[in-house]
């Protein structure tokens, strides 16, 4: 039986994965921002969930990635990422069938790009043009070289008019990528909603995605898992850090990701302390066990 590990305190801020993992049957962690950058793969984060697999523990990685998993298994390993350094992967992609579920056969548009058709395969609904539909299937900007969600205003409009409901396949707003950041699904859906339109989000912070991570953790231990010998890793305080908090799972907080500017560079406990207090200022229900600057073993 694994020991409880406390919440964060001033003495812990700055912890390794090391440090944590002996309290873990394993880690739910996030992909982009803590892993790679959209470029290549961080060496020792590699490095660090090849060591915690080598230890018995499992590693499941849990993405916004509004694609079928199976489309990030070959890009991981384009960007540098080893097959060994992770079990399974779950994607906001692979759950989208279960919102779509209540729909039958309604009409359906996919806002996004080529590269996230696969997430349309499984699906029965006939994808049709905007003026027919009365779903959209949000996966992401059609350009990603836009930096601002209002270019698609007037598209937004008219589906607000219609009274389309927006299916966001992920609901991150921004990732790096390499380093500029750029806009994600999250950005046009939360303006659609600001417009009026009626969103629903597939991906983290939403428990579907957690409540497949959960299946996959029995499936490879043999047995069912509690939330709390299950660790969540990430860079996104709205998607990784709220979903750990709204989900019940314990949160080991990534700063040199997405926030990064933020909260600087976490060279002293003092920088890791007062953005913890940050963090849970704002999450009272987390239960936040670490913060470190990059994933790293030691």
């Amino acid at each position: 039986m694994k020991t409880p590990i406390q919440s964060l305190d001033t003495p812990r801020a700055l912890l390794p994965l090391s440090k944590l993992v002996d309290h873990y049957d394993g880690l739910l962690c996030d992909i982009w921002g803590v892993l790679h950058n959209g470029v290549a793969a961080f060496d020792e984060a590699v490095d660090a969930l090849c060591r915690v697999r080598a230890s018995g523990r499992y590693v499941i990685l849990i993405t916004n990635a509004p694609r079928l998993s199976k489309d990030i298994y070959p890009q991981l390993k384009r960007l540098g990422f080893p097959r060994e350094a992770f079990d399974t992967i779950i994607t906001s992609g692979d759950v989208v069938n279960a919102l779509i579920a209540p729909h039958p056969g309604a009409p359906l548009y996919h806002f996004g790009p080529a590269r996230d058709l696969s997430v349309l395969e499984s699906l029965k609904n006939p994808v049709v043009e905007l003026p027919d539909a009365k779903l959209c299937l949000l996966t992401g900007p059609l350009d990603d070289a836009i930096e601002t969600a209002d270019i698609y205003r007037s598209e937004l409009v008219r589906m607000r008019d219609n009274a389309v409901l927006m299916i966001c396949a992920n609901p991150d707003l921004v990732i790096r990528s390499g380093n500029r950041m750029v806009i994600c699904a999250g950005s046009i859906a939360q303006l659609y909603s600001q417009l009026g339109g009626k969103v629903i989000f597939a991906g983290k912070p939403q428990a579907a995605i957690y409540n497949e991570a959960l299946k996959r953790a029995k499936d490879l231990a043999g047995q069912d898992l509690p939330k709390e010998r299950l660790l969540a890793v990430g860079d996104g305080l709205l998607t990784d850090i709220k979903g750990a908090a709204d989900n019940g799972f314990d949160a080991y907080f990534v700063a040199g990701g997405i926030h990064a500017s933020e909260f600087g560079e976490m060279s002293s406990v003092s920088e890791a302390t007062k953005a913890a207090n940050t963090i849970k200022s704002r999450y009272s229900n987390l239960k936040l066990v670490g913060i470190c600057d990059k994933l790293r073993w030691t």
